[in-house]
């Protein structure tokens, strides 16, 4: 259990230079988005891989029939307490730049600054027949008049936007297709499970990592290397670590500070101490 003491120790670590913050899809549960996995690290529900997408037609209406419905909720998500105490922290020059692996937008939609999304943004769709691209908001539109009877619906919502939906569902749904080419190779701009992130990206997050005093990282279990690499990369160069989620991480060993709590109280006590520091 985290003491007062531990805040103000990473109060300490924030008041030698803004950090850089690593943050996960912990960070939006409470904006009604839950994460792909429980706080012990196993995963609840499995998204579709990059594979499967580019690999037929059929997936590709799955995808978008389910996402068309998943849009609903997603779109109407808002910051929560963390995301606004994350801003509230930049503000006060405690935290500097933001690598977020969600792709919801909502670290923006609190005010962050320097917000670089690792995975994409759900915002943006792509063609991966020609490059053309379009907001996603402008699609959810075009997907709308073009079914105009579809009315599925799911209690279901995923970090990606996603829901589970019957297939009998989707297969009444008719998928969009490129204003350009004509292509049905649409694709949300997001790093699917089984892509990778862009090399000058991934480099770029690198060097925020080694030019940062210390590095926060905060609602993320560090299952896949996306992250955990920025966190080894910190830890070799004897960079302070500051892990604040639930669960277990696979980033604990190199955590010079570890809170294992919910985000909004840890950093409304983080938030306190730095006062008291600062």
């Amino acid at each position: 259990m985290s003491t007062p003491e531990t805040f103000r120790e990473i109060a300490d670590v924030l008041s030698r230079g803004p950090a850089l913050a690593l943050t996960g899809a912990g960070m939006s549960t409470d904006s009604g988005i839950p994460d792909y996995r429980g706080p012990d690290g196993t995963r609840r529900v499995t998204p579709m891989h990059l594979s499967e997408f580019v690999g037929s037609s059929a997936a590709r209406r799955r995808y978008w029939a389910r996402s068309y419905v998943g849009w609903r909720r997603f779109s109407a998500a808002r910051p929560n307490r963390a995301h606004e105490l994350v801003t509230h922290l930049q503000e006060r020059g405690q935290v500097g730049g933001v690598i977020t692996q969600n792709v919801d937008g909502l670290h923006q939609a609190a005010g962050s600054t320097g917000v670089v999304e690792l995975h994409g943004s759900l915002a943006e769709v792509v063609c991966l027949a020609c490059g053309a691209r379009e907001a996603r908001a402008a699609l959810d539109e075009r997907m709308a008049q073009r079914n105009p009877g579809f009315d599925a619906d799911s209690d279901e919502i995923r970090p990606d936007g996603d829901v589970r939906l019957e297939e009998v569902a989707v297969e009444a749904f008719e998928a969009p297709l490129c204003l350009v080419c004509g292509s049905d190779m649409l694709k949300p701009d997001v790093v699917f499970f089984g892509g990778s992130v862009d090399k000058p990206l991934v480099e770029h997050c690198f060097a925020l990592t080694e030019a940062a005093p210390s590095l926060l990282v905060l609602g993320s279990s560090l299952q896949v290397m996306s992250g955990l690499r920025f966190v080894r990369r910190a830890a070799k160069l004897g960079t302070p670590v500051v892990i604040i989620t639930r669960g277990r991480t696979r980033g604990d060993d190199l955590a010079t500070h570890r809170v294992d709590g919910s985000l909004d109280t840890s950093l409304d006590a983080l938030v306190r101490a730095s006062a008291q520091v600062g």
